[in-house]
């Protein structure tokens, strides 16, 4: 293990009593009997843990095990991502190119004249959407939860085109299609705006490959990585690994299963392979990208992304305007969010920390899902970490060991 100059004597990992508090603070969290089990695996230079605790299910039944495979919801964002970072190392995709060729849904598009108007109320875009508006989140349209009732959100709702909704989302083509139909919210490059982006990519990523978007991740991303139990969808003969997700019912807290592992949404090739939140996948499989990502894109002797672009994805690419607005939806909310989101800043399909409101230091770098994951590295210390629940964001509880996991990861430090 690595040792600093003068300091022979110095620990690089975690303290034995700040390990015990991580496993003493995740099971205080399962034994509450609202959470009903949860993994986590971190890691520290060459030292890595992994807590295993609870249930697959809220009823008992089959453990939690390290090899669990859980749906990664809005985490899958900052690993779909590197698809298309892959296609401008190779110079496949250039980031001020504007992205009519691949999506000519999104030629001559639409701007609404006010957040609140009409979808008819619209002035033309002031210019075309380009690769880079859609890798940083601002090309345009996305789910804001503050504009909810507006006839633009309405819209995006009955289209089908998010994640969640009563029916899984159409075939790319129609999905584009039925984007294609929208006014945009504001001017391309002009807003941050969540969601819609992350999707748009994998679309992106297909057409200037010719190969579906999953087909692309696992050649160049999962297969290099090991990753081997991440996909859009779980197989026949590993859905025994998958436990149910939960959503409580947000008045009593009561259990409801959202989605079943047998014959759920996970259990067949989707439709729609969504890149903002489809993933399925295991601790060690998002502990092995995280850790690339802080090695700078290299995995053991080989490299999968080059520096710059690590550089490009892990960094903040919003402008000062751009981050008050998004700092605002997370101050402003966290009696939505439970607290989660305050980050600043955004790089390429993850958050970037711009300063430190928590113990986390600024330039951690990841996200966090609604299905009760969490999923960051972080260049400062040297930490991967990954929590990954089956209570989805309904009601606060999935937030709350998310937080308290990082809370106690970073007192563990032991330097």
């Amino acid at each position: 293990m690595a040792m600093s100059i003068g300091h022979t004597d110095q620990h690089h990992g975690f303290s034995k009593t700040g390990l015990q508090r991580v496993r003493d603070v995740l099971a205080r969290h399962v034994d509450s009997g609202r959470i009903p089990g949860a993994v986590a695996l971190f890691s520290r230079g060459d030292e890595t843990h992994v807590e295993a605790l609870g249930t697959m299910r809220h009823d008992g039944g089959a453990p939690m095990r390290r090899d669990t495979i859980f749906r990664m919801a809005s985490t899958s964002k900052p690993v779909s991502i590197a698809a298309a970072m892959v296609l401008l190392d190779e110079c496949r995709l250039r980031l001020d190119d504007t992205v009519e060729e691949w999506l000519p849904e999104l030629a001559d598009r639409q701007v609404l004249r006010t957040i609140g108007s009409p979808v008819d109320d619209t002035v033309p875009a002031r210019r075309p959407i380009t690769v880079r508006d859609v890798l940083t989140s601002t090309f345009g349209l996305g789910m804001d939860m503050t504009v909810i009732g507006t006839p633009i959100m309405n819209a995006v709702f009955e289209q089908g085109i998010t994640p969640n909704g009563p029916v899984p989302m159409p075939g790319p083509d129609e999905w584009m299609r039925r984007l294609g139909s929208l006014p945009l919210m504001y001017q391309p490059g002009e807003r941050w705006q969540y969601q819609i982006s992350s999707d748009l990519v994998g679309v992106l990523v297909s057409r200037v490959t010719g190969q579906s978007f999953e087909s692309f991740l696992r050649e160049r991303i999962f297969e290099p990585l090991g990753m081997k139990d991440t996909g859009f969808h779980v197989p026949a003969d590993q859905i025994h690994r998958l436990p149910p997700l939960y959503a409580p019912d947000p008045q009593t807290g009561e259990f409801q299963v959202w989605d079943e592992a047998a014959a759920g949404r996970h259990s067949a090739p989707p439709a729609f392979q969504g890149g903002g939140g489809g993933l399925n996948s295991t601790a060690d499989d998002y502990h092995a990208y995280f850790r690339m990502l802080l090695g700078q894109g290299v995995h053991g002797s080989e490299r999968i992304l080059s520096r710059p672009a690590v550089r490009l994805m892990t960094t903040n690419r919003l402008t000062p305007e751009q981050q008050a607005a998004r700092q605002e939806l997370a101050l402003d909310n966290v009696h939505i969010s439970f607290g989660q989101g305050q980050h600043g800043g955004w790089g390429l399909g993850m958050a970037v920390r711009t300063y430190q409101g928590d113990y986390a230091p600024v330039s951690q770098f990841g996200w966090d899902g609604g299905s009760g994951t969490s999923t960051y590295a972080d260049p400062v210390n040297g930490i991967t970490g990954i929590l990954l629940t089956q209570v989805g964001a309904t009601v606060p509880d999935g937030i709350r060991i998310m937080l308290d996991f990082w809370t106690t990861l970073y007192q563990a430090i032991d330097d």
